[in-house]
């Protein structure tokens, strides 16, 4: 199971640091990715991290601004966002992907990912 936390209602330029904690389960096990899902809108990508970490990607809107990490002692990925704007409110998902396989868009498409988290509300006012 995933659950999110972190998520609250901000002002433009705020921070904030999103947590995706696995329970019954180990995380560092996966990759893991960020999706974000505004009002009306669809599902879209936000970020993505390779079971070590050391590979991550980003959505052009994510890039510069987010930051994704994770701790496996801890079992948990993090989003850590600055410079936020309004157009960043939306509901924030973590999903895991148990595929090996190579490229970006075994991250980026959510596809790929077969276990989702509830997902965590931010709001951005300007």
């Amino acid at each position: 199971q995933l659950v999110e936390s972190g998520g609250g209602l901000v002002q433009a330029g705020d921070s904030l640091r999103l947590s995706c904690a696995a329970s019954g389960g180990t995380l560092s096990k996966w990759r893991v990715g960020w999706f974000r899902q505004a009002p009306g809108k669809g599902r879209e990508f936000v970020a993505a991290t390779s079971r070590d970490g050391a590979v991550t990607y980003y959505a052009d809107s994510a890039k510069g601004r987010f930051t994704i990490s994770r701790d496996n002692a801890g079992n948990t990925v993090y989003l850590q966002m600055y410079s936020l704007k309004p157009e960043d409110t939306a509901d924030y998902y973590c999903a895991v992907s148990t595929t090996n396989s190579p490229g970006s868009n075994a991250y980026t498409l959510a596809r790929y990912y077969g276990y989702w988290g509830q997902g965590t509300q931010v709001t951005v006012s300007s």
